[in-house]
């Protein structure tokens, strides 16, 4: 372990990916879990709950409690010396998986145990361990995607709050179109967000345990007596705490993953599209960036404050989505019973969620540098009165006017229209009573926000 801060930060330098190098502040949760060394360390812990299973549920050998306590203690005390110590194994065997078989072994035979050592990996393919431990890591790695996500919902919603009175223009294909709130913005986004969340927490993490070819062939062999089945459900829902697959070949079908990484490419698609809103309201002006002591926006340019961090999200964002679209094909496809494309792609699932945290936490740094111009949106709303237009045309309808849509497309269609243009339209109404006329006149776009102010309520009163 290296303990010289200037090492670790010349380690980082020269790191190859930026996950482990430049952003590796927003990542460093993930590495105990998909690196190289987690992996191992979960292959061990399957291992090792595999061979309590077959003792403590299976009684295929009569094992003491103290024993059982030892017997755990391999995995519990697994650390970095013992995953340098299986990967000098893999050296030997040129294999990842027997690697570990054989340090458990060689655990189980300084302890004492020669007698129980070759029930470790007992009618086990190597995909009944790896698959099980991808299992593990995925479930991890999604509880730290979902508490990042949840960070950045939270933070939306307290801007819906914050601003959820305040009127602005909305643009349809890039134009001023009909007054929102900047709140009710900000809670379309949350919403959008929350769906995935929910979604995310009822995704099932599935596993299989069954041999070569998926058929449990040597356990019945050797053991016709037992049901193999439901002894491989309870192994992997008791043990492990997954769910049971049984129908497979000698690997995972992966549709589970397939599933999760869809609904992470909603997630990332969506936070794009606030990324880019984001930086959109901030080049017209609506939306300042509060700026830090020594901080340059440019090299050439000084004045520049510019949305850099919702620029890292998006970019960050598309190759996640572009990871993730690869492996939830990939990942379902495999020739005949089994073919290896499977594992080199496996090992790059931290990376797809690195990728992913980099993007939700650049989003966040932007959203918390954020302040509304309130001077800039009110500017733009005065500027344009003619977005009242809808409303008076409406209105025109309900009481017959003759053309009523027809009237306001010639007054304001493709021109900047006055305040008092509008109202001497309003006034050579014929049909629509004097009472409707006056609300009609009184009607300014700072006004005419509908019911956004109560949608927001809506969102944070909801069942």
């Amino acid at each position: 372990m290296m303990d010289n801060p200037e090492k670790i930060e010349m380690t980082a330098i020269k790191a190859l990916s930026v996950l482990d190098g430049r952003y590796a502040k927003y990542t460093h949760s993930l590495s105990d879990i998909f690196s190289e060394s987690g992996l191992i360390r979960h292959r061990v812990f399957v291992e090792i709950q595999w061979l309590k299973f077959l003792f403590q549920d299976l009684g295929l050998q009569s094992v003491g409690a103290d024993d059982i306590v030892k017997i755990e203690s391999i995995a519990a005390a697994f650390d970095d010396d013992a995953v340098l110590r299986v990967k000098t194994i893999e050296k030997e065997t040129n294999h990842d998986v027997k690697a570990v078989e054989y340090y458990i072994k060689e655990r189980l035979s300084a302890m004492g145990h020669d007698d129980i050592k070759e029930w470790v990996h007992f009618a086990c393919t190597s995909e009944d361990i790896n698959n099980t431990a991808y299992a593990l890591m995925l479930k991890k790695g999604m509880d730290i995607v979902q508490a990042n996500l949840l960070t950045v919902i939270s933070k939306i919603e307290s801007l819906a709050l914050e601003y959820k009175n305040i009127a602005m223009i909305s643009r349809t294909h890039g134009q001023p179109a009909t007054p929102t709130t900047v709140g009710k913005e900000f809670v379309n986004f949350a919403w959008r967000l929350v769906r995935e969340k929910e979604r995310i927490s009822t995704l099932p993490v599935e596993a299989k345990l069954n041999g070569a070819s998926g058929n449990f062939n040597a356990h019945w062999f050797v053991f016709p007596d037992i049901d193999w089945i439901a002894a491989s459900r309870r192994f992997l829902s008791d043990y492990l705490g997954l769910i049971p697959l049984m129908y497979t070949t000698q690997i995972n079908p992966y549709s589970y993953i397939s599933e999760m990484l869809h609904t992470l490419i909603r997630v990332a698609a969506i936070i794009i599209d606030l990324d880019r809103d984001m930086w959109g309201y901030i080049s017209l002006g609506y939306f300042k960036q509060k700026t830090r002591p020594g901080e340059v926006g440019s090299s050439t340019m000084p004045h520049k404050v510019n949305p850099i961090d919702f620029e890292n999200s998006e970019g960050n964002m598309g190759l996640a989505i572009a990871m993730m679209e690869h492996l939830s094909v990939k990942l379902l496809n495999s020739r005949f019973q089994r073919d290896l494309t499977d594992s080199t792609v496996l090992r790059n699932a931290g990376a797809v969620l690195g990728y992913l945290l980099i993007g939700i936490q650049s989003t966040l740094k932007g959203l918390d540098r954020l302040s509304v111009a309130h001077e800039a949106i009110r500017k733009d709303l005065d500027d344009n009165p003619e977005l009242v237009a809808e409303a008076i045309q409406t209105a025109m309808r309900v009481y017959r006017e003759e053309n009523p849509y027809e009237k306001l497309k010639a007054l304001t269609r493709g021109r900047k229209s006055t305040a008092a243009e509008i109202a001497a339209l309003i006034d050579s109404l014929e049909k629509v009573p004097h009472d409707i006329k006056s609300r009609m006149k009184l009607l300014t776009t700072k006004h005419y926000t509908g019911l956004a102010e109560k949608l927001v309520d809506l969102y944070f009163f909801r069942d």
